[in-house]
């Protein structure tokens, strides 16, 4: 029988623009299963995120401020592979969320290839809470493009920045 590796050190990347309540109830489910959960917000230079990197990392240390999660959380940003920054970071584990089926495909594909990028660091998939299986990032800047409620859908302090970028971008 294999040796059993305990799993300490989990990361969870996104690019989080904006972080929602389901990031959120993610960040709370992985940390009762990991003694650290390390987020890592993506630079995401392929997509064109609405806020800026440093905007979106500052949004993350606010909603998460205030939580009490049983693990040590932090928050890196990064640029590049996953696959090696879980290496670097002597991470054993990454977190990745779960909506529908039509999540899985490229999740799975993606778990392969970290992989085979850095063979000791697994993937786990984690289903949001029920209630947040619909919500992404572009769900909530949509409804809020178009004047939404996103109070119960985001934390306050991406409900403020949010209202605030899409002023600034419709004047």
């Amino acid at each position: 029988m294999p040796a059993q590796k305990i799993i300490h050190r989990a990361i969870y990347p996104g690019t989080f623009d904006p972080v929602t309540n389901g990031h959120l109830s993610l960040i709370e489910r992985a940390s009762h299963l990991f003694g650290e959960l390390i987020i890592a917000v993506s630079m995401s230079a392929g997509k064109n995120p609405l806020f800026e990197f440093e905007e979106r990392i500052k949004l993350m240390q606010d909603s998460i401020r205030k939580q009490k999660y049983p693990a040590k959380v932090r928050i890196v940003g990064f640029e590049g592979l996953l696959a090696e920054l879980a290496v670097e970071l002597k991470a054993t584990a990454i977190i990745r969320g779960l909506r529908a089926i039509s999540d899985f495909e490229y999740e799975f594909q993606m778990a392969l290839m970290n992989r085979k990028l850095a063979h000791d660091v697994e993937t786990v998939f984690l289903m949001p809470a029920l209630s947040w299986v619909y919500l992404s990032s572009t769900i909530v800047k949509d409804v809020a493009r178009h004047g939404g409620d996103i109070s119960n859908l985001v934390p306050t302090p991406v409900k403020r920045a949010l209202n605030k970028k899409l002023g600034s971008l419709n004047e």
